[in-house]
């Protein structure tokens, strides 16, 4: 039977405990409190979940990560990153990120990334543990990504192009500023191909969780709290510029 969580107090299920059918589905109920996303992020768990459904919260097994010095760049995304006349900064344009990630896509109805889901992330974002990377082309917004940075790991949550590219620049940006400033893992959750075009690649759900114990410090400690938390440990100024400065 699936766990139910209570409101209060913040407390996840070992993710060992996760169904394998669906893959990685851990419990339901709890908030969606900076508290619990944050703690959340922290035990190697995610919501997700339709605005039908309860809160449901995740952790699969094999995870998709992308490790920064992995990210594959073909030579016609090069050329792209080059010459397509894109800027990209970070941190400057969340909210529009965040509604850009939410819109309807490809003749569907819309996303899971609800009115409430946007909220709490803005406020993860007013404290500094969520970021966005957008991309920018004649002073219009094309691309982008959010997610929530902890120590060395970005826990990515969605992206969004509206042209040719767009995101996977705003991924190799952000990949790039992580090798230079320490970043060591960018957390995909699950298996896209177009995540693993760009060297994203699929590791044991325990090797994921030994991981962020490593770098995170242990479960129990209080960085994952809304007061106390570690923030990114690489620049996300340094993002900011030509795309092709990244090369």
């Amino acid at each position: 039977m699936l766990p139910w969580l209570p409101p209060s107090p913040v407390h996840f299920p070992p993710v060992s405990e996760a169904l394998d059918d669906p893959d990685g589905l851990l419990a339901a109920g709890g908030s969606l409190a900076p508290e619990w996303l944050l703690c959340a992020y922290r035990h190697g768990i995610f919501p997700w979940y339709s605005d039908d459904q309860p809160i449901l919260w995740w952790s699969p097994d094999p995870r998709m990560v992308l490790f920064p010095d992995e990210i594959r760049v073909s030579r016609s995304l090069a050329k792209r990153v080059r010459n397509a006349g894109f800027t990209v900064t970070a941190n400057h344009a969340f909210d529009a990120v965040i509604e850009a990630c939410a819109a309807p896509r490809d003749g569907l109805p819309g996303t899971w990334i609800d009115d409430e889901m946007r909220a709490v992330y803005a406020r993860l974002h007013a404290i500094g543990a969520a970021h966005s990377v957008e991309v920018w082309r004649d002073h219009s917004l094309v691309g982008g990504l959010y997610g929530v940075g902890l120590g060395p790991v970005f826990f990515g949550e969605s992206m969004f192009s509206r042209t040719a590219d767009a995101s996977k620049v705003a991924l190799v940006k952000l990949a790039n500023a992580m090798s230079a400033g320490g970043g060591r893992l960018i957390d995909c959750q699950m298996h896209t191909r177009h995540l693993a075009r760009l060297g994203a690649r699929e590791i044991a759900r325990a090797t994921f969780i030994g991981y962020l114990e490593e770098w995170l410090g242990s479960p129990d400690s209080d960085v994952a709290s809304p007061d106390h938390w570690m923030p990114a440990c690489w620049s996300f100024a340094a993002l900011d510029g030509p795309a092709s400065d990244s090369d």
